[in-house]
């Protein structure tokens, strides 16, 4: 039996630097895993569309589906947006969500790899202080999800980690840079916790005037391509059922 269609589903901006980063991790994941079918969609913005991917599927006559959300937390797009389009999916496919990205050991990793791409070493982690700076959300959730990966990054050896939010939270990145500061930290860096570039992250990018590194967003690195796999992997698996249930 043939692996079910990976369908990411990306926002869409109008950036469009946006679309070619999502076009660049779907060329990873196919490298990595030539016997699945990956395709791409996008909610807004940019073709194909979602629906429009879906009824193409159908018409070919794929039957089993994927729907990976390109999505680092589980906010509003996750648990609405993305389940109502699906839901108006033409009736003879199959479709399984897979969850979203983060949290995930792989994307901590990801984030080291664009700060010491941006010049910090590993011998710089003790005397860094790191802002962890995500799009932000009005999902309380979302948020506590993101204070709670800076605080399990900071466990690895950074002088301090802070969450900051480009949007609809607090604090900003320029704040969390002065409070790093202000703790004393030899020297602060800024780590993009978001997939492409486009609005919010350039937002980011201007907060963090005043810090040392501005490292890039995670984009189409090999640890953010692993994960979507890993997502792809635990959706198309029935998990068990209990024994005596």
């Amino acid at each position: 039996m043939s692996a079910p269609v990976l369908l990411v589903i990306a926002h869409g901006s109008r950036d469009p630097r946006h679309a070619a980063t999502v076009h660049a991790l779907v060329r990873r994941v196919r490298a990595q895993r030539p016997g699945v079918r990956v395709e791409t969609g996008f909610l807004d913005f940019n073709v194909p569309s979602v629906p429009g991917v879906l009824e193409s599927l159908a018409t070919e006559g794929v039957r089993d589906v994927v729907a990976l959300p390109l999505l680092l937390t589980r906010a509003f797009h996750a648990k609405a947006d993305i389940p109502a389009v699906l839901a108006d999916a033409p009736p003879r496919l199959r479709i399984r969500q897979a969850e979203v990205l983060g949290p995930s050991p792989l994307l901590l990793a990801a984030l080291e790899r664009r700060l010491y791409e941006a010049g910090l070493t590993p011998a710089d982690k003790s005397s860094t202080g790191v802002v962890l700076a995500s799009a932000g959300s009005s999902d309380p959730e979302a948020i506590a999800v993101i204070a709670e990966i800076a605080r399990e990054w900071r466990r690895s050896g950074w002088c301090a980690v802070r969450p900051a939010f480009a949007s609809a939270s607090l604090p900003r990145t320029e704040d969390a840079v002065r409070e790093l500061r202000a703790l004393g930290c030899a020297r602060v860096a800024v780590a993009p916790y978001v997939l492409a570039p486009g609005r919010l992250p350039d937002r980011i990018a201007r907060g963090a005037a005043g810090a040392d590194v501005l490292a890039d967003v995670l984009g189409p690195s090999p640890e953010v391509a692993r994960v979507l796999l890993e997502r792809y992997d635990a959706a198309r698996t029935p998990v068990p059922a209990a024994v005596g249930a």
